[in-house]
């Protein structure tokens, strides 16, 4: 008898515990939605790969189904979804103040639980000051020979292959570039290759969370280990060894950590120069990638780019003096050509933030502990705002000065979190694609298919055959 009573209470707890998930507590009316299976709530839909460059079908099919506000849950986590950009602007405007930046326990993990996206207040804007020194426009200034010199050498020795994966190639430059700048770092004196761990790191970034030897979590996690074991190595070693003057990022981490009244830890340094150099190179040769993809794929958008960039070289006294800041600037359809790339890139699918106290908005309330995605996307392949939107078109942007997020545009960011390496990213993208079209044309051979899964991937490479120009 005491075993039936026993299992009838069971079944009714556990009916509570399913209702309850379904139907979380909110003190007004939540967004509609499905808030799927107990525990792992929709996160196999948000993660199931596609091959489309459309709104993500797990969005796009909530959208139709409930509207541009929806209600899910990812990793355990109840998440409203916002495609709209009223909703996006009221996000960014109010950071610090009822939302602040958040993502999954699993992201955190990945990046380490002190990297400059989890933290809040003054450290963030320490740290943020601290970036800006090095990626700043007075340093990118004086950047740019070097930026050029590298893309120059690497253009060279690509030209004398039979076949170049453009993905992994770009990566390998940008990566030597920025470790140059950050540690120091050169790959043909060290004794390890630091850049291996971050591909292990990269190919379980986005994947299902779980940590079991074997799955791309897991080895994404043992890259993270191996990279971040590389970067303590190399700061005790410069601490063994100081250098008189400061020429690199780890310098001046290092002096700040020597400071009395400093606020910044090993763990914070070590964690912010991780997220750096990923950041770096990962996105930035992705968005390449699909750069040289649209080119191949649009003659007369690379007509027009290859006669912006013979005009500039034209320009000069001395046709063989390197690109300066004020050529740069003057890349007009140059950064119409990248803002086009980065949206249909959509290389970030979603931003998060969590809600810091009950929200009201429109009819909905947004309770307070829940986290918020933004889907750049669902902006950016907005048919109200972008006619065909999903059409390859630079022209749309003529006449439009883009200097940060708008409500929709929102490639690197949005708020006082807009990525502080917007302008190195697209200073390594110009520099690159001028070195490219003024002295260089190119053969696809094979590869250049997307993956989302749901961050964009090429699966098979984007093979290329690059030869230099008859002059």
């Amino acid at each position: 008898m005491w075993g039936f009573w026993f299992l009838a209470l069971l079944v009714i707890g556990l009916i509570r515990w399913v209702y309850r998930w379904r139907n979380p507590r909110c003190n007004g009316k939540l967004p509609p939605g499905s808030m799927g299976l107990p525990l792992i709530g929709e996160t196999l839909q948000f993660f199931a790969p596609n091959t489309t460059s459309e709104i993500p079908p797990f969005v796009k099919e909530r959208m139709k189904r409930y509207g541009p506000i929806f209600k899910t849950n990812l990793v355990g986590r109840p998440v409203l979804v916002s495609t709209d950009p009223d909703l996006n602007y009221f996000i960014f405007q109010q950071e610090g103040h009822l939302f602040e930046s958040w993502y999954p326990d699993t992201f955190t993990e990945i990046f380490g639980r002190q990297n400059v996206g989890s933290l809040h207040g003054f450290m963030y804007k320490y740290l943020k000051n601290m970036v800006l020194n090095l990626f700043g426009p007075e340093s990118l200034k004086k950047m740019i020979p070097e930026i050029e010199q590298a893309a120059s050498k690497r253009l060279k020795k690509w030209s004398q292959q039979e076949s170049v994966e453009i993905k992994d190639a770009t990566a390998t430059m940008i990566f030597d570039l920025t470790a140059k700048k950050l540690i120091s770092y050169d790959q043909d004196s060290s004794s390890e290759n630091l850049r291996e761990n971050f591909l292990a790191f990269i190919q379980g970034l986005i994947s299902f969370p779980i940590d079991i030897p074997g799955t791309a979590y897991h080895k994404c996690l043992q890259g993270r280990k191996r990279a971040m074991k590389m970067l303590k190595n190399l700061l005790n070693e410069r601490r063994m060894n100081p250098r008189k003057q400061q020429s690199d990022f780890f310098d001046h981490v290092l002096e700040e950590l020597h400071r009395d009244d400093t606020i910044l830890t090993e763990g914070i340094a070590l964690d912010l120069m991780f997220v750096l150099l990923f950041a770096s190179f990962e996105t930035t040769s992705l968005a390449l990638t699909l750069a040289m993809k649209f080119l191949s794929d649009h003659p007369k958008v690379l007509k027009q780019l290859t006669e912006e960039h013979e005009a500039i070289v034209n320009r000069r006294q001395n046709p063989d003096s390197g690109l300066t800041w004020k050529e740069y600037k003057s890349m007009t359809f140059t950064f119409q050509f990248i803002n086009e790339t980065v949206r249909l890139a959509n290389i970030v699918p979603g931003i998060f933030r969590k809600v810091k106290r009950d929200i009201q908005f429109k009819d909905y309330t947004i309770p307070a502990g829940w986290a918020v995605m933004v889907c750049p996307p669902a902006v950016h392949l907005n048919p109200t705002k972008y006619e065909d939107p999903l059409t390859f078109n630079p022209w749309r942007w003529d006449g439009q000065e883009i200097n940060g997020a708008t409500r929709h545009f929102m490639a690197f960011g949005g708020g006082m979190r807009f990525c502080v390496g917007t302008e190195f990213t697209k200073v390594q993208m110009a520099t690159f694609l001028h070195c490219l079209v003024t002295k260089y044309r190119w053969n696809p051979i094979k590869g250049g298919n997307i993956v989302r899964t749901p961050g964009l991937q090429f699966p098979d490479g984007y093979h290329v055959q690059i030869l230099e120009r008859d002059t």
